[in-house]
């Protein structure tokens, strides 16, 4: 039973560094749209980008819609970091809304930026498997506590 608790410390810990990194990516990217550079907010994110090529006269719609990933990152950052609090205690619920908010965001984050080879190795790539080790070991203990239903 000590090492599933430990589990769950490790899943909280990964979960707040996680958590803290989407929540300043999501100031910096707002930050960029707010100032009108969406290039240093592009670049920012595809950081294995020449941003010399990102130099374009970008139309006002690309800079709302890249202003919003922001604020998409600057939330489920939010809703991450404070579920690992929850999640320290086993609380099946912040579990589940974390793997759901953090483990999708990533999972968009993987297919079409690591993917595509827009990004470095840190912090991007590195915070996919941060959240991917976070669910692993939370779900792990979830799955282990969990008392099967038996009905006759």
């Amino acid at each position: 039973m000590k090492n599933l608790s430990t589990l769950l410390k490790i899943s909280t810990m990964l979960w707040i560094i996680w958590g803290l990194v989407h929540i300043l990516a999501g100031i910096m990217t707002m930050k960029g749209i707010l100032t009108d550079d969406i290039t240093s907010s592009i670049a920012g994110i595809a950081d294995a980008v020449d941003p010399n090529t990102l130099q374009l006269a970008y139309p006002d719609a690309s800079g709302a819609i890249i202003g919003q990933h922001g604020f998409n990152l600057f939330w489920i950052g939010i809703v991450t970091f404070i579920c690992a609090f929850y999640i320290w205690k086993g609380n099946k619920h912040a579990i589940f809304l974390a793997a759901i908010t953090g483990g999708l965001a990533d999972l968009g984050y993987f297919l079409f930026l690591d993917l595509g080879g827009f990004v470095k190795f840190l912090p991007g790539t590195v915070m996919t498997i941060f959240s991917s080790l976070a669910i692993m070991t939370s779900f792990y203990v979830y799955f282990k506590n969990r008392k099967p239903n038996i009905s006759q």
